[in-house]
């Protein structure tokens, strides 16, 4: 699937000028700072949908563009760790693909070809079966993740490598967000935030070029 013009113009526009720092309300607790490349809805969401739920993997490259913006801006000096947030195994086979691992692997590749020193580490996976999140509530979903997303013992290692940057390709209540980080803390992880493509419109925070009122 190739992107229309302007859908392509409008992926294109999110550098890291466009990012936002995103939070729902509530938040739940242990959600790092999260950076969005843009807002869910309208063109970036058909884009976010048809890569991951209709398998376009050629717009993987430029969502991981827009999510290399978000991580960038979350500020980390030196290497970086980008760590995918875990989809249910059932999901990634009847999808055909890791959808997020895939946008991940392209953020660091962008990130490397402007000089900054990124690798993906998909070290999280989910130990218990979850339901589908998709008509939970914010409650609902910590409760379904609840000890649910744990490090695979090798990622214990690599999570000592450098700064953790969790990423994904959406944030709606952030308690996938929480559940990451909450395992790669317990892991041994440092977690210097999270970066998404897109986040919710309602929770937007004023980008950090300026100051809220």
């Amino acid at each position: 699937m190739a992107l229309c013009g302007e859908c392509g113009e409008l992926l294109g526009s999110l550098d890291g000028a466009a990012v936002r720092r995103v939070r729902p309300e509530p938040a739940p607790g242990g959600l790092p700072d999260v950076y969005a490349a843009g807002t869910y809805a309208d063109e970036i969401r058909a884009v976010v949908l048809a890569h991951k739920e209709r398998g376009a993997m050629g717009l993987a490259r430029p969502l991981g563009a827009a999510l290399a913006g978000a991580v960038l801006r979350v500020g980390v000096v030196g290497a970086v760790l980008l760590v995918p947030v875990p989809s249910a195994r059932r999901t990634v086979a009847a999808r055909g693909h890791d959808a997020t691992r895939r946008i991940a692997l392209c953020a660091a590749r962008e990130l490397r070809r402007t000089g900054k020193p990124a690798r993906v580490a998909a070290v999280l996976r989910q130990r218990r079966a979850v339901a589908d999140q998709a008509r939970l509530s914010g409650r609902e979903r910590l409760e379904n993740l609840s000890g649910a997303v744990v490090a695979t013992g090798g990622g214990r290692r690599l999570l000592a490598v450098a700064p953790v940057v969790l990423v994904d390709d959406l944030m709606t209540t952030g308690a996938s967000l929480a559940a990451a980080a909450g395992a790669v803390e317990e892991a041994g992880g440092r977690i210097a935030g999270a970066a998404v493509v897109a986040g919710p419109m309602e929770t937007e925070l004023c980008p950090e070029t300026h100051r809220c009122s």
